[in-house]
């Protein structure tokens, strides 16, 4: 019996599994996600695949953090990987850990630390009347792998992309390049091409993360609309910008996606279309979004990095209790259509 906490993060699922796992071994948050793909994996497929889970399913699994700055930790389980990082994830995470009463709420802010895989993740929770009314996450560092690199994709010929890291490794494609709108009636022209681009790239360009070389290299595609430069309500100038981030195995992102909008901050300061400070409206193409600044700039190994802030929201959804009857003859779930496996 699992213990789960349904939520969603400007429609983006993330379950929270708060109970039933039991201890996970390791010192650190990256060493338990290893651990857990390499022994529990099992649960993964029983959490995301049918009956009980679909392929735009997530699900993070709550465990106690070695580190001392650190108030709770969690690790991330999507359809085909173990992701280090996931802001739509994290926003559910840090919403179900104050509404449900495992952590303390304070009001109007309450801060709080979270260990991810990709390391710690500073939190900022705007709260009233016992409900998270946005949640502000700090990233690790995000930063670019290449500038207007040239791939060819099957079926598309040679296109130009760029690649950044931003939790997860994302190959960026302006939409208009290759003639896609943006558009929730483009979905299976979106899924298709963004996969083609995704392993056409994974294939021609060298990616080792300058830290980890554990973190997995491209594994998202991200396509970009133009930016739209406005005032905010304030005066100051605001950008905004639709984007869809298309996951393995095929499927599209529902919320702006935190870490694709983190490795965008990054592209687009690399760029000199984005200074610290100044405020992004990531948008997703059912209409939800994330504003999201660089806080700072820094450096990660040999790249110039920045480290963004991520503004979104989360509710919960439901609370249950997964359970898996000894007879049920599908005890990891099955998987229907095109396969779930990792690509890199």
């Amino acid at each position: 019996m699992l213990n789960v906490v349904d939520a969603h993060a400007e429609g983006e699922s993330g379950k929270v599994v708060v109970g039933g796992v039991g201890p996970v071994p390791g010192a650190t948050m990256f060493d338990k996600m290893l651990y857990f793909s390499e022994h529990l994996d099992h649960l993964r497929k029983l959490l995301l695949s049918e009956p009980r889970g679909a392929v735009w399913h997530n699900a993070n699994v709550l465990l106690p953090s070695n580190h001392p700055e650190a108030d709770f930790g969690f690790i991330i389980l999507e359809s085909t990987e173990y992701p280090a990082m996931s802001g739509s994830n994290t926003m559910c995470v840090a919403t179900v850990l104050l509404e449900t009463g495992i952590l303390p709420m304070s009001e109007p802010i309450t801060r709080l630390v979270l260990e991810a895989p990709a390391g710690l993740i500073g939190i900022e929770a705007a709260c009233s009347d016992g409900k998270v009314d946005n949640i502000t996450l700090v990233n690790q560092p995000a930063f670019v792998y290449h500038q207007d690199a040239r791939v060819n994709v099957p079926g598309l010929g040679w296109i130009t992309v760029d690649v950044a890291y931003g939790g997860m490794t994302y190959v960026f494609v302006e939409a208009e390049s290759i003639g896609i709108a943006l558009d929730v009636t483009q979905e299976e022209v979106l899924y298709d091409f963004g996969q083609r681009i995704k392993k056409a790239a994974a294939e021609q360009l060298d990616i080792v993360h300058p830290l980890d070389p554990r973190i997995p290299g491209i594994t998202n595609t991200a396509f970009t609309g133009p930016l739209l430069r406005e005032q905010s309500p304030d005066g100051a100038e605001l950008i905004r910008s639709v984007n869809a981030v298309i996951v393995s195995p095929g499927r599209l992102d529902r919320s702006p996606c935190g870490t694709g909008t983190s490795a965008r901050l990054a592209l687009l300061h690399a760029r000199g279309d984005l200074q610290p400070g100044q405020l992004l409206r990531h948008e997703s193409i059912i209409g939800s979004h994330f504003d999201a600044r660089i806080d700072q700039t820094t450096t990660v190994g040999p790249y110039s990095a920045v480290v963004p802030s991520i503004s979104g929201r989360a509710w919960i959804t439901s609370l249950n209790q997964l359970v898996l009857d000894p007879s049920d003859p599908f005890q990891e779930g099955f998987v229907l259509g095109k396969p779930w496996e990792a690509e890199y």
